[in-house]
This record gives structure tokens, C-alpha cells and sequence, in this order.
């Protein structure tokens, strides 16, 4: 317990809640986006393209700066969305060039196929692209779930409640206390990576499926 009032359930609950939004958001918008560059032809699609390569040799610190500005100017800091919603806008541009890649090799004929059955370019999405494409999407929700549940930084900028506090930030109060439990401590830092350990344990073979066909795709 760290007092009455909240117990390491209450900060783990609200790190699976800000985790379930990081993930359908990141696995979604990822996908859709991936479709968009990967199928569908429009003006300066090379163009775009490259920008999105470009965006990922961008440091965090670069953004992070003016992120912080944008939320603090909309009244959103010491919440949730700061850490959620930009998983909503495409899912980060590594994710999106992992499925592009992926997306890239499935045979166009499927495409056609479905179009001469009268599918929409949305129904295309749906029932071709979007099943075929789950090895990949697997992967996208496992990175995307580890690398959020441990961006401490991000966490620690946003977020200055203690009843909204992830796991991270609990075990950094903890710590600071004057009196400190070790027996307490690392039990509650070995619950902390319990479950990226799970879930890449029981993950591991969509995981390196995953990796492996979007390599091979490309």
C-alpha cells in the first residue's frame, strides 16, 4: 500500500487502461495509413512517403518540446490523452513502414478479384488487406505496448496527479519515500515487467512471424 487511498492495483489499472488505448489506436491508424501508402494511388505519394522516412531519424527530445506547448495551450496536461492521442495519428512512422512494407507484398490480383466482386476500396481494406496483414499487426501491438509501458519520461512530463499515476511513476514515489519497503519494492518492480514478459512470451511466434515476412515482403 502506498497509503489509504491508492494501492499498486490502482496505478497498474491505470497503466492497462492507458496501454489499451496506445494499442487499438497505434494497430488501427498504423493500419490504415499503411493501406493508404502501400495500395491506393494519389499526387506526391513518393513525396510523403519519404517525409514519413525522414520523420524517423527525429529524436524524441525534438518533439517532445513542442508537443508539450500544444497540450499545455489546450488544457490537456495531467491527463491521459497526451500519452494516448498521438497514437491515434498513424501510430508512429516506423510502424506504418513495417506495414507498408508488408501490405507491398501481397499480390495485387486479390485486389482485383474483389473489386470485380463490387468491393469498395474500404471493403478491399477490410476483408483482403486488413486479415493478411495481422502477422504485422501483432507486431505493431507488442512494440507499441512495451515501448509506451516504459516510456517513464513521457509519463513523468504529463502526468502530476497521484490517483492518475502509471506504475512507473508509483514506483518512482515509492522510492522517494524516507522509509523504504526493499521487500515491497521489488515485488512491485518485478509486477511492473511482468507483463511485457508475458506478452512476449506468449507472443513470441506472431512476433518473429511478423518481423520475418514483413523482411521477406520487402
Amino acid at each position: 500500500h502506498f497509503s489509504s487511498e491508492y494501492t499498486f492495483a490502482h496505478f497498474f489499472g491505470n497503466s492497462l487502461l492507458m496501454e489499451l488505448g496506445n494499442v487499438i489506436g497505434g494497430v488501427l491508424t498504423a493500419a490504415i495509413v499503411a493501406y493508404g501508402f502501400g495500395r491506393l494511388s494519389f499526387k506526391l505519394r513518393g513525396f510523403w512517403f519519404s517525409i514519413l522516412l525522414l520523420t524517423m531519424m527525429l529524436p524524441g527530445q525534438v518533439t517532445i518540446v513542442p508537443q508539450y506547448i500544444l497540450f499545455n495551450k489546450l488544457g490537456l496536461v495531467d491527463s491521459y490523452v497526451p500519452l494516448v492521442l498521438p497514437h491515434f495519428f498513424g501510430g508512429g512512422a516506423f510502424f506504418i513502414f513495417l506495414l507498408v512494407q508488408f501490405i507491398r507484398g501481397i499480390p495485387r490480383d486479390l485486389d482485383e478479384a474483389a473489386k470485380i466482386d463490387g468491393a469498395s476500396v474500404y471493403g478491399i481494406f477490410l476483408r483482403i488487406i486488413f486479415p493478411l496483414i495481422k502477422p504485422a499487426l501483432m507486431t505493431v501491438a507488442i512494440f507499441t505496448f512495451i515501448w509506451s509501458w516504459d516510456d517513464f519520461f513521457a509519463q513523468v512530463l504529463y502526468i502530476s496527479s497521484v490517483e492518475k499515476f502509471t506504475v512507473g511513476l508509483a514506483l518512482r514515489m515509492f522510492i522517494d519515500q524516507f522509509d523504504i519497503q526493499w521487500g515491497q519494492l521489488l515485488a512491485m518492480s518485478l509486477l511492473s515487467v511482468l507483463p511485457s514478459m508475458l506478452i512476449f512470451l506468449f507472443a513470441q511466434k506472431h512476433f518473429v512471424e511478423g518481423i520475418a515476412t514483413t523482411g521477406l515482403k520487402g
